[in-house]
C-alpha cells in the first residue's frame, strides 16, 4: 500500500484516504482501537486511536498510550493549528497528536504542561519513512512503552518505604485539602442542574473523593435523582421527619451525619441530605430565624473531615433556600442551556451573587469563587453544534463577563435512561436511577462528566 498526496484535495480525503485508509491500517489499530469524531466538552477530536481496545475509554494516567489524529484541509498551515493540538493533549491526558494536512505530517509529544516536534516529513516522503512513524506511534510500539511504564512503576513502589514505618502514624488520614463546598445555581429551571449535580458527584467520587450531596429544592429532584425516594404513598414517607428542613430548624440537633443518607446511584456510594416539599411551606417561618442563613456553614464545618467535596442542588429562584446555599459554599458553577431566557436569567444570577457577597462580608466570609457557566442539556445536531453553539458561547463572557467552562454537557439518549431505572418493592413500583458513569461507562455522556469532574477538582485545587 503507498500513499499519493496528490490524491487528497480536501480534509474529508485528507481523513478518509491518507488516515482511515493508510495510516491507521500501517500503524496496527485495529477498528476497536480508533474512534472517529469524539466530542469531550468544546473539544472535537477527528481521530483517537488507543494501544490498546479501550471499551470504554477514559483518558487518564491509566490509559493505555493514547493517540490523536487531527486532519486539515491541503490549504491549511499546520502552524495554526499546533495550539490547539497543544491544548487537546493536555487537556485530555494524551500522549501524542498527529497533525497532518495531506502534504505535511507532524508528530507532537505532550511534555509537561507542553508539547515537542518530535517527527515531520512531507507527504510526498511518508512511503520511505512509515517505519520511523511506527517506531514513534505504531500500536505495537505504544504498547511495549506502556509495558515498560509500568515495570518501572512497580519496582519505583516496591522501593517506597513502607507506610507502616513512617514516623507519623496519622499521616495516612491527613486530608491533602480542606473541605470544598460548591454550590450549583441557575434562576433558570430546566437547565440540567440536578442531572449536573448527581453524576458530577458520581464522577468526583469515582476519582477518590469522598462526596456529600445536600438538595436545597423544595421539589427535590436530586432526592429522587439519586433513588431515596422508596414509597409511593405519603403514609410511607420515611424522609418527611429527617430532611435538609430539620437540619436548617435546629441548632442543637440533627446533624448531618445524622440526616445523610447513602445512596447507591453512584458505586461506590455517595451520601445525600434529602429534601422534601415541606420545605416550601417552612420557608417563611425560617426566614424569622435570625440563624437560618449560617445554620448549614455551622453544620457542614462539623463534618469537614469527613467530606472533600460537598455539592449543593439549588432551587430555580431567588429564595431564601437560593440564598443558604449560595451564603455556604466556597464556589458556584451556572448550568445553562445557553437558550435565550437562560442567558437572560444569568443577569438575575450575577445580580443575586452580589447581594449574596455583600452579606458574605458581613460574617467576614470571602466572596464565592465563580467557577463558570456549564453549557448544559446542548443539542448534538451536528450543524448546531458547528455553527450556533460556538456563537452562544462566546455570548457568556463578551455580555455578561463570566466564565466559560471548558466542558459542555449535551443532550442524549444514555442520559435520560439512565435515571428512568424502576424497581419493584412488594406492590409498589419505585425509581431506582442510576449515575451515567454507572449506567454505561463507556458512553460518550459519561466521558463528558468525567472530564467535568477533572476540570472542577482541577479550578478548585484538588488536583487527581
Amino acid at each position: 500500500m503507498s500513499f499519493n498526496p496528490e490524491l487528497c484535495r480536501n480534509e474529508s480525503e485528507v481523513e478518509s484516504k491518507l488516515i482511515v485508509q493508510y495510516l491507521l491500517p500501517q500503524l496496527g489499530y485495529t477498528p476497536d482501537t480508533w474512534h472517529q469524531e469524539i466530542t469531550f466538552g468544546k473539544i472535537r477530536l477527528d481521530f483517537l486511536a488507543f494501544a490498546a481496545q479501550a471499551i470504554p475509554f477514559v483518558l487518564d494516567a491509566n490509559s493505555p498510550l493514547s493517540l490523536v489524529m487531527e486532519a486539515k484541509s491541503p490549504k491549511q498551515n499546520l502552524n495554526n493549528h499546533v495550539h490547539r493540538l497543544k491544548n487537546y493533549l493536555i487537556s485530555l491526558n494524551v500522549e501524542y497528536g498527529l497533525l497532518t494536512n495531506g502534504k505535511e505530517i507532524r508528530i507532537y509529544q505532550k511534555s509537561q504542561d507542553d508539547i515537542q516536534l518530535v517527527f515531520q516529513c512531507a507527504g510526498k516522503e511518508l512511503d520511505h519513512r512509515i517505519e520511523e512513524i511506527k517506531a514513534l506511534i505504531g500500536r505495537d510500539s505504544l504498547k511495549e512503552k506502556k509495558s515498560t511504564d509500568n515495570s518501572e512503576t512497580q519496582t519505583t513502589e516496591k522501593n517506597k518505604p513502607n507506610p507502616q514505618t513512617i514516623s507519623d502514624p496519622s499521616s495516612e488520614t491527613k486530608r491533602q485539602h480542606s473541605m470544598k463546598v460548591i454550590a450549583v445555581y441557575h434562576n433558570k429551571g430546566g437547565v440540567g442542574k440536578t442531572t449536573t449535580v448527581v453524576n458530577l458527584a458520581a464522577a468526583i467520587r469515582k476519582k477518590g473523593k469522598k462526596v456529600l450531596v445536600v438538595d436545597l429544592d423544595s421539589q427535590a429532584n436530586t432526592t429522587f435523582a439519586t433513588g431515596l425516594v422508596k414509597f409511593d404513598d405519603e403514609d410511607l414517607d420515611d424522609i418527611k421527619d429527617s430532611n435538609i428542613l430539620q437540619i436548617l430548624q435546629s441548632e442543637e440537633h440533627f446533624p448531618i451525619l445524622e440526616v445523610a443518607r447513602k445512596s447507591n446511584f453512584s458505586n461506590p456510594e455517595i451520601d445525600v441530605v434529602p429534601s422534601h416539599i415541606d420545605l416550601m411551606k417552612n420557608e417563611q417561618d425560617l426566614n424569622r430565624l435570625d440563624y437560618s442563613r449560617l445554620i448549614l456553614i455551622e453544620k457542614l464545618e462539623q463534618v469537614k473531615d469527613k467530606y472533600d467535596v460537598v455539592l449543593i442542588d439549588t432551587p430555580p429562584s431567588l429564595n431564601l433556600y437560593a440564598r443558604i446555599a449560595l451564603i455556604a459554599a466556597d464556589y458556584l458553577i451556572i448550568p445553562s442551556d445557553l437558550k435565550p431566557f437562560a442567558n437572560q436569567g444569568l443577569i438575575n444570577v450575577k445580580e443575586f451573587v452580589k447581594a449574596v457577597n455583600g452579606f458574605r462580608k458581613q460574617i467576614k466570609k470571602p466572596s464565592i469563587e465563580i467557577i463558570g457557566v456549564l453549557a448544559c442539556k446542548i443539542s448534538t445536531n451536528n450543524q448546531f453544534v458547528k455553527h450556533t453553539l460556538p456563537k452562544r458561547i462566546e455570548k457568556i463572557p463578551q455580555r455578561y463577563g463570566l466564565n466559560i467552562m471548558d466542558t459542555v454537557i449535551y443532550e442524549r439518549d444514555d442520559l435520560a435512561k439512565c435515571s428512568e431505572n424502576f424497581q419493584i418493592l412488594g406492590n409498589i413500583e419505585v425509581a431506582d436511577p442510576i449515575s451515567i458513569l454507572d449506567f454505561k461507562p463507556s458512553s460518550t455522556s459519561a466521558q463528558e462528566f468525567e472530564l467535568l469532574a477533572k476540570e472542577v477538582l482541577q479550578k478548585i485545587g484538588m488536583t487527581t
